[in-house]
């Protein structure tokens, strides 16, 4: 594996493979989020189950947060590696001549989106795991009701937060919308696919932040 990862092939099909999974995480967590618009009681229900069920709680969450990880430290990995192989004439390129903004700034999207993460782990994971294990409360209940819901609505009461949210997840479509189309060629997608994969990735980016958009602010203004 450590020789697969030395090469730059290898290096770019493992970076593929984990946007992949996250990819995928992305698309359970907003089902999961999206209910909240709709049903009180199912959005508690659905967060109850993933937050108690062992399959999720200690197999599946340590590999979403290996796979983040991985990912992130990759992405900086081949960032440096591409600096280092180009040299001088990096600085001299005229990269907007045959790339985009954002295929180019890569790295600073990844940094914000990591920014993010670390919100959103001490906003929501962090207290996870202090009530569940720490204080050794398994049974999701506050007051006689699930604190799901209400949790999530607290998060978004702030205006700055939601904007941190907003800009985040700006942020996440533009750089989903290079890496996407990126990660299917590094496992080897065919030019005939290409234009189907860029529409769907085109829809990809743009559906999946805005609708975590969308929970943001529909909460902040129907908070109760």
């Amino acid at each position: 594996m450590s020789g697969f990862l030395k090469s730059s092939i290898g290096r770019k099909i493992a970076m593929a493979l984990s946007a992949f999974f996250l990819m995928f995480f992305l698309i359970i967590h907003l089902a999961v989020n999206i209910t909240s618009i709709f049903s009180e009681d199912l959005f508690n229900e659905l967060s109850h189950f993933m937050g108690t069920n062992p399959a999720v709680q200690f197999a599946l969450q340590p590999v979403l947060i290996f796979g983040v990880v991985f990912h992130f430290v990759m992405g900086f990995v081949l960032e440096l590696r591409n600096k280092k192989a180009i040299g001088v004439s990096y600085a001299k390129n005229n990269g907007a001549a045959n790339s985009t903004w954002m295929s180019r700034n890569m790295i600073y999207s990844g940094l914000v989106i990591l920014a993010f993460l670390v919100l959103h782990f001490i906003d929501f994971w962090i207290p996870e795991i202090n009530v569940k294990y720490i204080q050794g409360d398994m049974t999701g209940m506050h007051d006689g009701s699930f604190r799901y819901f209400h949790e999530l609505q607290e998060k978004f009461v702030s205006p700055l937060r939601v904007g941190a949210y907003v800009v985040s997840f700006i942020l996440l479509a533009l750089h989903l919308l290079h890496g996407f189309t990126s990660a299917f060629q590094s496992v080897g997608s065919t030019a005939g696919r290409k234009k189907a994969l860029q529409t769907f990735g085109k829809a990809y980016s743009i559906i999946i932040p805005l609708g975590f958009i969308i929970v943001a602010v529909y909460h902040h203004f129907n908070h109760h």
